[in-house]
């Protein structure tokens, strides 16, 4: 289900000022970071010198061709991959030297995730799945907050089903109350509409764009969909590794036309 999401209608795009702009506060910083894997002929250099930052409260999408290491980077930030070298931070936290059981911490307490499949268990509601980090952390939700993220995807009244009675747009929605339930700090989102039709697809991404403007929450998402990332309010540019361009603001056409200067291997032209 790849096709392009529809155009966002009911809010276009302005060139105001995006909100990490105003702030001038990052949620995650990447300074120099490098990630290399193998060595001698088959070493391959998939992040190189990396240098970025992801300001609070803003939706930023990375682009780029394939190979290019966005979603390398996307890892690496999440702590999911290690960095060869560089620093990578969190709400300041440095997540390059942390051990396994600081990382896991890290993940479980500042960092939402969302990916192309849902991730839901299939024996639990809609509300289980949702509150389930926090009770394997053994924490409580924030009631007031759990009901109005709910009510912002817009589940209210699907909570007692399990993900076999859901569409995939509901079961993608049911991930992304999951990841914003513990309040992170961050959500990162690997091409979170990959698995959806063009009309859930929109949904989500109204849902995440709508969780950083009435929410304050902070997205990362990785997408090939120019349309997907005319919803953020900055698309990040990768190309053989390297940050090539950045764009504020952006329109489907506008990433489109950033994207074709791309030529076959993955280099700017």
């Amino acid at each position: 289900m790849d096709e392009p999401v529809p155009s966002r209608q009911e809010s276009p795009v302005t060139t105001t000022t995006a909100p990490a702009a105003r702030t001038g506060q990052a949620a995650a910083r990447a300074t120099g970071l490098s990630k290399v894997y193998g060595e001698g002929e088959t070493r391959v250099v998939a992040l190189d010198g990396v240098s970025v930052a992801f300001g609070q409260g803003e939706f930023t999408a990375i682009m780029g061709p394939s190979g290019s290491g966005k979603s390398t980077l996307m890892h690496c930030m999440a702590g999911l991959d290690t960095v060869s070298s560089g620093s990578a931070t969190i709400g300041g936290t440095e997540l390059v030297g942390l051990r396994d059981k600081q990382l896991t911490k890290l993940r479980r307490d500042k960092i939402g995730f969302i990916f192309q499949a849902f991730n839901l268990l299939p024996t639990l509601t809609a509300l289980e799945n949702i509150t389930l980090p926090m009770d394997i952390a053994g924490t409580k939700a924030d009631r007031q907050w759990l009901d109005r993220v709910v009510d912002t995807v817009g589940l209210s009244g699907r909570l007692s089903h399990r993900p076999s009675q859901l569409s995939g747009g509901q079961q993608q929605r049911v991930a992304c109350a999951r990841a914003l339930a513990s309040k992170p700090e961050i959500i990162f989102a690997d091409e979170p509409t990959g698995n959806l039709d063009s009309r859930s697809g929109a949904e989500i991404l109204s849902f995440l764009r709508n969780s950083v403007r009435e929410l304050g929450q902070t997205v990362v998402m990785v997408t090939h969909d120019p349309v997907a990332a005319s919803y953020a309010d900055r698309v990040v540019f990768l190309a053989d590794g390297r940050i090539v361009d950045e764009l504020t603001a952006p329109t489907a056409d506008s990433v489109l036309d950033r994207m074709r200067r791309f030529d076959a291997k993955g280099r700017t032209s």
